[in-house]
């Protein structure tokens, strides 16, 4: 315990643990609450990743494994399901794409950047690389699919609503949803994307693991809890992270409204920045001592985890808890998404990184922030 807690400069920040809670109970007021309860997941988010990396080293590669595709993104989770059974769909749906482009833009190209200044070219396995990419590419088009059936949808029913009008009928203009048809197809989508996900942790992790050896870290580092207190504190911590992101969910309405702060800004940005904080600080660090193999298994692994993983058992928790949320989300942050995932994958082709390209993956994360700004 004294290693979890004492290792890292960034415990400081659990001191807004406690008033995260005081400040909830007590009524301070939704900005107090929101920003105290949003510094307090920084720290908690490093917890659960050290947690996390102490069982893997207790339980073998492949618990390891599943543990670290568990817990890798527990804060964007636990922020996911309490926004979804408060009813804030957006902030689900924002809070989930934000998570994976602050991965494979942000953090990728902060690990390819600072790396450039150290290496001219840093080097990576090609074939692990694409897998994975393959992958992001299928979560891409998978949440396409609803935007172009919504699309479609909308063309009919405004065809139809000009044919009417046409005849000389008093019809009302109404936006088509569709919304059967797009639960239909998401939670049926959902479910392939988990059984996908499955599979690609099965592919990982046994009948392909010489792929993603080389993205295992040489230095053979000695566990620093046993397995009882690794345990321990990864389920407190969770739950503690629960209560913190169901505070943050709650004063999220009254903070955007009195800022004047887009729902989707705060979403898409300022959540998966904080719930990733820990992890941007190690691609980094690895990056820098030309680990970049270990940098895109950290960064485009969560991505997959939260594309074809969390988002679609969210959609299936909504079933379940008569919330609908559907894999539809707006034609702008499909859009992003495509073109996010196109340059990265283009960035990875060739199994070389260098300053540039992580300047370019930085600069396309700001165009679309700058976008969500004014959304």
């Amino acid at each position: 315990m004294k290693a979890l807690f004492f290792e890292s400069w960034i415990n400081v920040l659990l001191v807004a643990v406690p008033l995260s809670f005081a400040s909830y109970h007590a009524n301070w007021g939704s900005t107090p609450t929101f920003i105290i309860s949003f510094v307090a997941i920084i720290p908690l988010a490093a917890l659960l990743g050290d947690a996390t990396e102490q069982c893997s080293m207790k339980t073998g590669q492949t618990i390891g494994g599943l543990l670290n595709a568990t817990f890798g993104n527990a804060v964007e989770a636990i922020v996911g399901i309490i926004a979804l059974k408060q009813g804030q769909l957006r902030i689900v749906q924002t809070s989930m794409l934000g998570s994976i482009l602050s991965n494979v833009l942000l953090v990728l190209g902060c690990s390819f950047f600072a790396a450039g200044f150290k290496f001219r070219e840093s080097q990576f396995q090609v074939t692990a690389a694409q897998a994975s990419s393959s992958v992001m590419v299928l979560a891409c088009s998978t949440l396409i699919i609803p935007a172009a059936y919504h699309a479609g949808q909308k063309a009919i029913s405004q065809a139809a609503t000009n044919q009417l009008l046409a005849s000389g009928y008093d019809v009302a203009v109404s936006e088509p949803t569709g919304i059967d048809g797009l639960l239909f197809i998401s939670r049926g989508t959902s479910i392939i994307l988990i059984v996908i996900y499955a599979t690609y942790l099965f592919f990982q992790l046994k009948t392909h693991a010489y792929l993603f050896q080389a993205a295992e870290d040489d230095e053979e580092e000695k566990p620093r809890m046993n397995v009882y207190s690794a345990v321990a504190s990864l389920l407190a911590v969770t739950v503690v992270t629960s209560f913190c992101a169901d505070y943050l969910v709650d004063s999220i309405d009254e903070f955007a409204d009195r800022f004047g702060i887009p729902k989707a800004f705060i979403g898409l940005i300022l959540i998966p920045i904080v719930g990733n904080a820990a992890e941007h600080t190690t691609s980094v660090w690895m990056a820098v001592k030309g680990k970049t193999e270990l940098v895109i298994g950290v960064c485009v692994g969560s991505s997959i985890q939260i594309a074809i993983g969390v988002i679609p058992i969210l959609v299936l928790i909504g079933w379940a808890i008569d919330r609908n949320l559907t894999l539809y989300f707006e034609n702008f942050e499909t859009i992003c998404l495509f073109v996010s995932v196109f340059i990265v994958n283009s960035v990875l082709n060739d199994g070389k990184s260098n300053y540039l390209e992580g300047l370019m993956l930085m600069s396309l994360y700001l165009v679309i922030a700058l976008a969500f700004w004014v959304s």
